[in-house]
């Protein structure tokens, strides 16, 4: 393959990222003019149609999402040995990009980034907030962040964060006229603030003690996406909200906030971050585990 060929083939994988020429062309530090040349060229020597452009957008054709699946890991390992080649007194650089979901932006990495930052200044850390569950290779990232409930067997994952716990709480105002409830069964007479994910899906709260394990479809007034707002919103007194603990660890101190069916919340398995085993983990990559993991 001569280096117009691969010139332009990294030109198109920066499209289909980008979904744009203008953004493929900031990304690469290159004229608009030139990217829709590159790619054009490209098409005209295969004799294929790579893009399919709108006014809107751009994305890959079929045969266009076949070839960049096809050229993916080519590419990849090209920017390793890169990166690799240009670091210097064995500090790690280069851009690093991440799946993250919003809790764990929030709870594990927020509290450290500044820290992670003035530690490998060469590193061009990029989060990406997605709380579905993400192929990190179809999706163009160098490793995903989820709970270790939900990672898959093919990977490789390192934990990056302690253990954490769900915490059901409601406002004092709210219990004048409330009972506490007991068991779980008990919430079905209980107003909740439901959270939804990204993906539609409204999340069924889960309780678990002395090996019984109890999933409920809470049902109340108020549905929220944000977890800050469904704290905030169980202060003001809307109902029950069933969060991460840390989210309210100030309002339960200062009294704002009262818990409830604490034994039905146990500790579990916090954040781990994940890349497949196949793949060789980049010096940028090592450096963030190695910077964030925990033991234990």
């Amino acid at each position: 393959m001569n280096r117009t060929n691969l010139s332009q083939l990294a030109v198109l994988a920066a499209v289909a990222q980008c979904a744009s020429f203008r953004g493929a062309a900031r990304e690469l530090g290159i004229a608009p003019s030139a990217v829709s040349h590159a790619v054009a060229s490209l098409e005209a020597r295969l004799g294929v149609r790579l893009l399919a452009r709108s006014t809107r957008s751009v994305a890959p054709t079929e045969e266009g999402a076949r070839l960049l699946e096809r050229l993916r890991p080519a590419l990849s390992e090209i920017d390793l040995a890169l990166e690799t080649a240009v670091e210097t007194r064995d500090r790690p650089a280069g851009n690093l990009r991440l799946s993250v979901p919003r809790t764990a932006a929030h709870l594990v990495l927020t509290p450290r980034l500044a820290a992670f930052t003035a530690a490998y200044p060469e590193i061009v850390l990029e989060v990406v907030i997605e709380d579905r569950f993400t192929d990190v290779v179809e999706g163009g990232f160098d490793a995903g962040v989820r709970l270790g409930e939900s990672l898959q067997r093919d990977m490789i994952a390192a934990r990056i964060g302690p253990n954490i716990r769900g915490a059901l709480v409601g406002a004092p105002s709210y219990f004048a006229t409330m009972p506490k409830p007991r068991h779980p069964r008990d919430l079905a007479d209980h107003r909740c603030i439901r959270f939804r994910f990204s993906s539609g899906i409204l999340y069924r709260w889960e309780f678990e003690k002395d090996g019984e394990e109890i999933e409920i479809a809470a049902q109340g007034p108020l549905i929220l996406d944000e977890d800050h707002l469904i704290a905030q919103a169980a202060i003001d007194g809307a109902g029950l909200a069933f969060v991460f603990e840390d989210y309210v660890k100030a309002p339960l101190a200062d009294g704002r906030l009262i818990r409830v069916l604490e034994d039905w919340c146990p500790a579990f398995d916090g954040f781990f971050v994940y890349y497949p085993s196949r793949r060789q983990m980049r010096p940028a990559l090592r450096a963030f585990v190695d910077f964030f993991k925990v033991s234990g």
